[in-house]
């Protein structure tokens, strides 16, 4: 059984659609970041970070004690491996899929969450910041646009933990939409995914999960969000 420790976000989504693909038994654990549950002790004592996802697998493949890991990628590419599933079949397909799982943790996610937060979140418009992560956003579609050209999926035409990962960062923000016309392969790739039913499973987690989902934040969340 795995523990995960989740909130409904953007990284969140990435390993329960894992999760939801591989039938992988897990226990959700709630994290409610918007409460300051990610400053916990006892969730800091195996998500230093204090960010979430985290997970705990008490059934690990060495057979030992349980085993904890934090941080979205990293959980991906363990779960890849416990199950020998959506990460390739030989060493160069890894390659394909872990440079792209790379970059999504480097650049898409976190240049697609500073756009998020200068249009959603800030407390004052603050043009210069809002033009440059709109800008490099728009970059980073324009090339994974490119990549999926000719390809069903991120790394060929197999699903992968790559498309996982990034899935969940196209366009999250329903009060900054960003234009998706320009991006056809994007759509296409997109859409695939989203008709899948395990995606179908991991984004009904939402309103289980977090029943407040998309309303605005109370000075109390954006203290435990932006202020520590």
């Amino acid at each position: 059984m795995i523990d995960l420790y989740y909130w409904p976000t953007p990284n969140g989504h990435k390993i329960t659609l894992f999760l939801e693909e591989t039938g992988l038994p897990y226990t959700v654990k709630p994290v409610d970041i918007g409460k300051g549950d990610q400053f916990q002790p006892e969730f800091l004592a195996f998500s230093p970070n204090n960010k979430m996802p985290a997970i705990i697998d008490h059934a690990p493949a060495d057979g030992g004690a349980p085993l904890s890991v934090f941080e979205s990628g990293a959980i991906l590419v363990y779960l890849a491996n416990k199950t020998g599933r959506f990460f390739g079949a030989d060493v160069r397909q890894k390659v394909e899929v872990n440079q792209w799982l790379m970059w999504q943790m480097a650049g898409l996610g976190p240049m697609t969450g500073q756009y998020g937060h200068f249009n959603v979140y800030a407390p004052e418009r603050i043009d210069y910041a809002i033009d440059r992560y709109t800008r490099e956003v728009q970059r980073l579609l324009g090339v994974l646009d490119r990549r999926l050209a000719g390809r069903s999926f991120i790394a060929g035409e197999e699903y992968t933990i790559a498309d996982m990962a990034a899935y969940p960062w196209i366009n999250p923000y329903t009060k900054a939409p960003l234009d998706l016309e320009p991006y056809p392969e994007l759509r296409r790739w997109h859409a695939a995914i989203a008709a899948r039913p395990a995606t179908a499973r991991a984004y009904a987690l939402t309103a289980q999960v977090n029943p407040d989902a998309g309303k605005p934040l109370t000075d109390e969340q954006r203290k435990q969000l932006f202020g520590r």
